[in-house]
């Protein structure tokens, strides 16, 4: 997974990462505090490259405010972490 693009961001951010096989993908926002903001991506994806926008937005659709979030990727067995900054 890489660092999302651009960080800082407003409005929009893109989540990057590669799958080496078949796999259960779930891809989660959280603020600080370690409460889920939303869920970006829960299902199945066969190998590749892929690319998931971010728009600053709760899982009900509300503007979240400016500061530090954490991305989390789960892949299979792969679980990675990154940090990234909205600024409003």
């Amino acid at each position: 997974m890489a660092q999302n693009y651009p960080n800082p961001f407003n409005p929009t951010t893109t989540i990057s990462y590669r799958l080496g096989k078949t796999s259960k993908v779930e891809l989660t926002i959280y603020n600080t505090a370690g409460q889920k903001v939303t869920t970006l991506l829960d299902t199945n994806q066969q190998a590749g490259e892929y690319q998931v926008k971010w728009r600053g937005e709760s899982d009900s659709g509300d503007r979240v405010a400016s500061g530090v979030y954490f991305y989390k990727l789960w892949a299979g067995d792969l679980i990675q972490t990154r940090k990234m900054i909205l600024l409003r």
